[in-house]
C-alpha cells in the first residue's frame, strides 16, 4: 500500500541551494559597489531565502513576487547614477509653468497649489493625507497578494504592468530631471547636487504622532530631482485598472479614494506639481496601452501561461 503514496520530493536540491546562494552574493556585492552597504539588503535576503526554503507554497509566492523584488532593486540602483548628471534639471522652469498654469490668487498674490496649501494647512488634513501617502505601496502590494491567490495569471498581469510603468517612469527621469516644490521652497532655483530627500509637508504629520515615520522613509530616497512623473500617482490607477478587470465591485470604490486621496496629499504635502500628477496618471495609462498591446502582438501570453503554471 505504501508504494501508492505519493513521493514527497525535498524542500531544495544542491542546485538550488548553490544557485540562491550565488545569487544573494552577488547581489550583496554589487550593492556594496554601487549604493554601498545597508541592512535593508540583508532584510531582503533573508525574506527570499527564508521563503524560497520554508516550503512548497512560500517558494512559489517569492517567485511570483520577483518581479517586485527586481523593480525594487532598480530603483535603489538608480542612487548610483543621479539623473542630474546627464540631463539639466528643470527648477524655475516647472515651477513657473505649473504657476502660469494652475496658480491661485490668494492675497494679492499668485501661488501654485503647493504655496497654497503650504499656508492653508491644518492637523485634519495633514493626518488624512499621511495616511494616504502611507497607503502607496501597502495597498499594491496587498491586490497583488490577493490576485497571488485568486487568480495567477492575473497577478502576473498586473505584475509586469506594475513594471512596466515604473520603467517608462525612470526613462523620463533621466530625459527630464526635475525638482520637486518642497526643493523650491528650501532652495530657491539654485540648482544643489547631491541635495538629501525631504519629507515635505508629510513632516506635520510626523510631528503629530511623535514619530519619525516619513523622515526615516524620505532619507533614503533614491533621487530628489525624479519628481516628473509621480509614480505615485501612477500607481493607484493600475490598482483600480485591474480591480475593474476583476469586477471586484465595492472595493474599487475603496481603490477610487485611495487614488484620488494619494493624488491630492502628492500637491498638499508638496511632493509634486500638479504637473507631476498629471505626468504620473499619463504613464500609467501608457504603461497601461503598451503592456496590453505587447501582450497581444508579442506572445506574451504563451510565456505568461507557463509561468503562471509554473508557480500555481
Amino acid at each position: 500500500m505504501s508504494e501508492n503514496l505519493p513521493v514527497k520530493l525535498p524542500l531544495f536540491t544542491a542546485k538550488n541551494l548553490i544557485a540562491t546562494t550565488a545569487v544573494s552574493i552577488f547581489y550583496l556585492l554589487l550593492s556594496y559597489v554601487l549604493v554601498g552597504f545597508k541592512s535593508d539588503q540583508l532584510v531582503l535576503i533573508a525574506i527570499f531565502n527564508g521563503c524560497f526554503y520554508a516550503s512548497d507554497a512560500t517558494r512559489k509566492f517569492i517567485l511570483g513576487f520577483s518581479i517586485f523584488i527586481v523593480y525594487w532593486i532598480l530603483f535603489d540602483y538608480m542612487k548610483a547614477f543621479p539623473n542630474y548628471r546627464y540631463q539639466q534639471v528643470s527648477i524655475e522652469g516647472l515651477y513657473q509653468l505649473e504657476k502660469h498654469i494652475f496658480g491661485i490668487h490668494s492675497g494679492g498674490s499668485l501661488l501654485t497649489p503647493n504655496e497654497y496649501w503650504l499656508a492653508h494647512s491644518n492637523t485634519l488634513i495633514d493626518v488624512t493625507t499621511g495616511f494616504f501617502y502611507l497607503m502607496w505601496v501597502p495597498v499594491p502590494l496587498a491586490f497583488a497578494a490577493y490576485l497571488f491567490f485568486r487568480n495567477r495569471e492575473q497577478f502576473l498581469l498586473f505584475s509586469l504592468t506594475f513594471v512596466l510603468v515604473n520603467l517608462l517612469g525612470f526613462v523620463v527621469y533621466y530625459i527630464f530631471p526635475a525638482a520637486p516644490p518642497w526643493y523650491v521652497q528650501l532652495h530657491g532655483f539654485k540648482f544643489i547636487a547631491h541635495t538629501p530627500g525631504n519629507t515635505g509637508g508629510l513632516i506635520r504629520f510626523d510631528r503629530f504622532f511623535n514619530f519619525s515615520l516619513f523622515q526615516s522613509i524620505y532619507s533614503k530616497g533614491s533621487n530628489v530631482f525624479a519628481a516628473m512623473p509621480s509614480l505615485h500617482s501612477s500607481y493607484p490607477v493600475i490598482v483600480l485598472y485591474y480591480g475593474l478587470k476583476n469586477k471586484l465591485g465595492l472595493i474599487n470604490v475603496f481603490f477610487a479614494v485611495v487614488m484620488i486621496g494619494i493624488w491630492f496629499t502628492a500637491v498638499y504635502t508638496s511632493h509634486h506639481y500638479v504637473l507631476d500628477v498629471l505626468a504620473g496618471i499619463c504613464t500609467a495609462f501608457a504603461g497601461i496601452f503598451l503592456f496590453n498591446w505587447l501582450f497581444k502582438h508579442a506572445r506574451l501570453n504563451n510565456w505568461i501561461a507557463r509561468f503562471s503554471r509554473g508557480i500555481a
